[in-house]
């Protein structure tokens, strides 16, 4: 067996958003299954333009690093608001409550984890209608 998987993140990896009803202003595509990580995970996000994701989330037990592909944006973390652009890359608490909102451009991000925890139901902690104008 070799000691590498590769996966395209668009042709192999189904994007969740469409499953939930949020496409066509997200694309999220959650490649930790397809790529077998043990020890992290790994997400693809395509938010459109002015579109803000519209839940919020923290963590249990997982990091995550978000880096900004192309365009920008905003984060929400807990109550401060940090504007992002291309190639911007912050590291977010476990215990912090967060959300994005896409700028005018829109924006692609990577979101990396660590450590790998599973499914969602087993340190995600859903924040439904937290990011309020």
């Amino acid at each position: 067996m070799a000691g590498y998987t590769k996966v395209n993140l668009k042709s192999d990896v189904e994007d969740s958003a469409t499953k939930f009803g949020y496409a066509p202003n997200l694309e999220a595509r959650f490649a930790a299954g397809a790529l077998g990580l043990k020890k992290s995970a790994l997400s693809y996000q395509r938010v459109a333009p002015g579109f803000r994701i519209p839940f919020g989330h923290s963590h249990k037990q997982q990091e995550e690093v978000y880096v900004i592909l192309s365009g920008g944006g905003r984060l929400k973390l807990d109550e401060e608001i940090v504007e992002v652009g291309a190639m911007d890359a912050v590291r977010i608490a476990p215990e912090l409550t967060r959300g994005f909102e896409a700028g005018p451009d829109g924006a692609e991000l990577l979101a990396i984890g660590a450590p790998n925890t599973g499914g969602p139901a087993e340190d995600v902690v859903p924040a439904p209608d937290w990011w309020s104008d």
